[in-house]
């Protein structure tokens, strides 16, 4: 029986066996081997749900923070904390934090949210526009969770298709995203996790749309849209599956309902802040098709290796490696072996997915298909100048 025989399942079947203790969860790496073990349709039959996840390093994000009135009132224009400025102006009491900067001594957002999250206060400094029912020009007090009224993160780009694997070809050391890199060509780094990742076992994120639910940082986050960087329409295997960054989506999450020990905040020398944040999604084996993309293994995957010492909108490609190349620690490049590691976390990403799949098989997380797909417009629109 090929993928195409195997009989399509409906969502409200699926709900109905979450409710009644019965829905079959399996990671992507468990349904990998059973499918191995025992054939598709076998493993098909034996699971409703594979839980995919990530846990990748970020600096698109921002904290929305939404403050209570104060006494006398004070109409927000200008905002730091903890020394991060912030925007305001949004509302009376809205501020933006950005994630990433903090380059030199200054902090980053992604410092300020792990401190947050760890229970502690943090020194707020706020002018205003005075007005006659806003007449409050100054505010100097501190900010701790309880303290704020709602707090969102909002990930630009949570999850992605794919990623990059990225060297330098030039001499010394090369600031980059995703860590440092040593050149010529003396290490390299990848930043998807591959087979098991949410982008390479749902291609095209079909399974995705604005109001999916998925495990952020701990805690029931909610995809909003189309991510930063989406390309729906980016170069495919034959199976579906991405050769390159491809389709993405952004998320929102309670900063409330957030676990510090789901996120990480660190620090890339020469490019400043960002944050690692475990992130896992349900792939509900809705047919055979999804079924066989979320089957594929790390030998039938690949990404571009990209020379990132070149400061241009389109890196030089050096070909392409398969994940079962990355995992081994060693790919080759251009004749030439090159050691390469992760930048993420296959530890944190694993764990998120064992979180979520109890939460599904206890109903304490929805399970639920998109209304309407992530949008077909790509967003990754170079601007030329």
């Amino acid at each position: 029986m090929n993928s195409r025989e195997l009989p399509p399942r409906q969502e409200a079947e699926l709900r109905r066996k979450q409710e009644q203790g019965q829905l079959q969860v399996r990671a992507a790496a468990e349904f990998r081997s059973l499918v191995q073990q025992a054939g598709l349709a076998k493993a098909y039959a034996a699971t409703d749900v594979v839980v995919a996840a990530d846990a990748g390093f970020t600096d698109q994000a921002s904290l929305l923070l939404s403050l209570g009135p104060t006494d006398p009132p004070i109409r927000l224009r200008a905002g730091q904390l903890a020394g991060v400025q912030g925007l305001a102006g949004c509302g009376s009491g809205e501020l933006v934090l950005p994630i990433g900067g903090g380059l030199g001594d200054a902090p980053g957002g992604a410092e300020l949210l792990a401190a947050l999250l760890q229970g502690r206060a943090l020194p707020f400094d706020a002018s205003g526009e005075a007005t006659a029912l806003h007449p409050r020009r100054e505010l100097h007090t501190e900010l701790g969770l309880e303290q704020i009224g709602t707090g969102r993160l909002l990930l630009h780009r949570a999850i992605s298709e794919n990623g990059v694997v990225a060297l330098s070809q030039a001499e010394g050391p090369c600031p980059s995203p995703y860590g440092t890199l040593l050149g010529p060509a003396a290490n390299a780094l990848y930043s998807c996790g591959g087979a098991g990742s949410i982008g390479l076992t749902m291609p095209g994120l079909s399974l995705l749309g604005p109001g999916s639910p998925v495990l952020v940082g701990g805690a029931l986050g909610w995809v909003v849209g189309a991510g930063s960087g989406h390309q729906p329409g980016c170069r495919r295997q034959a199976s579906g599956h991405a050769r390159t960054p491809g389709a993405s989506a952004a998320v929102s999450v309670d900063l409330h309902d957030m676990r510090p020990e789901w996120v990480r905040p660190c620090f890339f020398e020469g490019h400043g802040s960002a944050l690692l944040v475990a992130i896992a999604a349900p792939v509900p084996l809705i047919n055979g098709t999804v079924a066989r993309q979320a089957a594929a293994g790390p030998e039938a995957l690949e990404a571009p290796v990209l020379d990132l010492s070149v400061p241009r909108r389109v890196k030089p490609s050096l070909g392409a490696a398969t994940y079962a190349e990355l995992l081994s620690g060693t790919i080759t490049v251009r004749g030439r072996p090159v050691a390469c590691a992760p930048s993420h976390s296959p530890r944190l990403a694993a764990a998120a997915a064992a979180a979520l799949a109890e939460a599904l098989r206890s109903g304490a997380f929805p399970l639920r298909l998109p209304l309407v797909p992530l949008s077909a417009r790509p967003s990754l629109l170079p601007i030329e100048a």
